[in-house]
């Protein structure tokens, strides 16, 4: 084995369908390549999303695909206290820090400031708690953009193995992101980050929806002073309306009576074409055609 961990991480608010088989495939088909070893997690920290027993369903799917992981799969509600530490550490550093604010507040504060357009259904926190909280109470905890990356260091860069060289503003484009939610639940940002590093994940193979949260990720990774990973964010699914298929725009789960049709489908959107009439064959041409047009 090489020094290869990579990984697939699906949230458990649904079954896998075609966009995420692509990400899964992808993702599997790279730590192949290298001769890595390849891992599963389950996402499941937003526990008001997640769907009794879709978890297991999940890797049923992926098991059908050929597509086993490496080690016994990690779920992330069972993490809580290492989101804790990390986040401590951070709040320690000046990093992180609590906020009292409510979306009202911010959508008041940044329409004060004439800056309340929202980014894509987020609004960009204006840093209204930077300072103190003014007696109000702590409702969750925030990442300080402006500590070092606007100060310092005005974008954050990054190459994507497929997109090619990659930059953000965090102050401008996200503002201080949650860390930890209003309603206790840990923020995605933390616990992929904490998570990636734990377990080693050397390469990040995700679907391109996610390429925006990276410059985020970095930013945790240099504060929590872990490895940053090389990435890759995969071509998306789209449906006939062109919006990228989703659990929460209704895509329907993976029809597996044929994961070789299946695979072979997913295999076309990452520019693969194989020709195999068995899945074992199959996997296996696919690994070759990866290491000689991606890998």
């Amino acid at each position: 084995m090489s020094g290869y961990v990579g990984r697939f991480a699906p949230s458990p608010t649904g079954p896998l369908h075609a966009g995420s088989l692509v990400a899964a495939l992808a993702s599997w088909l790279d730590a192949r390549a290298h001769g890595g070893r390849w891992l599963v997690r389950i996402e499941d920290v937003d526990t008001p999303r997640c769907v009794p027993g879709a978890d297991r369903l999940i890797l049923g799917q992926l098991a059908a695909c050929g597509l086993v992981p490496d080690e016994e799969p990690l779920w992330q509600s069972a993490r809580g206290a290492l989101y804790q530490a990390a986040l401590e550490r951070l709040v320690a550093a000046g990093w992180a820090y609590p906020c009292a604010c409510t979306r009202s507040d911010i959508e008041r504060a940044l329409a004060a400031q004439g800056q309340a357009k929202p980014r894509g259904g987020e609004l960009v926190y204006p840093g209204t708690c930077r300072d103190g909280l003014q007696g109000r109470a702590a409702r969750a905890m925030r990442m300080r953009t402006g500590f070092v990356a606007c100060a310092d260091e005005p974008e954050i860069h990054w190459h994507d193995r497929r997109l090619g060289a990659q930059r953000q503003h965090l102050c401008e484009a996200v503002g201080d992101f949650v860390l930890k939610r209003a309603d206790g639940l840990w923020a995605y940002q933390l616990a992929v980050v904490v998570d990636d590093a734990a377990q080693g994940i050397s390469d990040v193979v995700r679907g391109e929806d996610l390429a925006d949260n990276t410059p985020r990720q970095i930013l945790l990774q240099r504060a929590l002073g872990v490895a940053t990973p090389r990435y890759l964010h995969t071509p998306l699914v789209r449906g006939a309306d062109g919006e990228k298929l989703s659990k929460q725009n209704g895509a329907t789960a993976l029809d597996l009576r044929d994961p070789l049709a299946a695979l072979r489908d997913a295999a076309g959107v990452l520019g693969l074409r194989i020709e195999a009439t068995d899945r074992p064959g199959f996997l296996a041409a696919a690994i070759e055609a990866w290491r000689r047009t991606v890998a």
